[in-house]
């Protein structure tokens, strides 16, 4: 027995193309740590609801692999947040993320993700979220996929434009100490601008845990 035997998620890889989607596994955690303090973003711009990017070195070596384990820690049929590693070409490039709650019930999630400043307009943004889709609607049973970002993230709203989302309404929110509009943004399979076919490692043994039936 292996540690994907009783923890079926850390088995799930996805790839499309250029884009493989590989899991967290504590040992890939330092390289994205150091991914993520060569930066994500400009000082001056947040594009996070929560600004973890915003925290001292040492606070965010600290706290980043606790969220990851945090993560697991907290899985359930209520509540599940499933995060990938990002290569691009074989390279470390960024995170892609979906949270989902009562999952078997709403078939839907919110994608979240991140990508070092470095491989930002590449078009990588795109394929990962293309990629994390099609997994969610062809192998795990999704009716809809949310997202939101702030009106000023130009490169986000523009991912989710090339993916095939649609605004679903705005919201007041505290950002930083002031307040910013988030879009929402709902994806469906009819509308879904695909990207690379991809191959998926762990998909029956991933729909066996969050109870889907195979």
């Amino acid at each position: 027995m292996n540690l994907t035997d009783v923890f079926a998620p850390l088995g799930v890889r996805v790839d499309a193309g250029p884009v493989s989607l590989v899991p967290i596994t504590d040992d890939v955690l330092p390289a994205l740590v150091d991914l993520a303090l060569a930066g994500i973003h400009d000082a001056g711009f947040m594009p996070f609801a929560m600004p973890w990017t915003d925290a001292p070195e040492e606070e965010l070596r600290a706290a980043y692999p606790k969220y990851h384990w945090g993560n697991r820690a907290r899985w359930s049929a209520d509540a599940w947040t499933l995060e990938f590693a990002v290569e691009f070409n074989g390279n470390l490039v960024g995170v892609q993320g979906i949270s989902t709650s009562n999952y078997l019930v709403t078939r839907t999630g919110e994608t979240g993700s991140w990508l070092g400043q470095e491989h930002h307009g590449r078009g990588i943004g795109t394929r990962m979220r293309q990629a994390m889709c099609a997994f969610m609607f062809d192998y795990a049973g999704a009716a809809e996929i949310t997202s939101t970002a702030f009106i000023d993230n130009p490169n986000s709203l523009a991912v989710s434009r090339k993916v095939g989302y649609r605004a679903d309404g705005e919201v007041r929110v505290k950002r930083r100490d002031e307040m910013a509009i988030s879009k929402r943004l709902v994806l469906t399979p009819d509308a879904f601008v695909r990207g690379e076919p991809i191959t998926v490692t762990g998909a029956e043994a991933f729909r066996a845990y969050i109870g889907l039936e195979n």
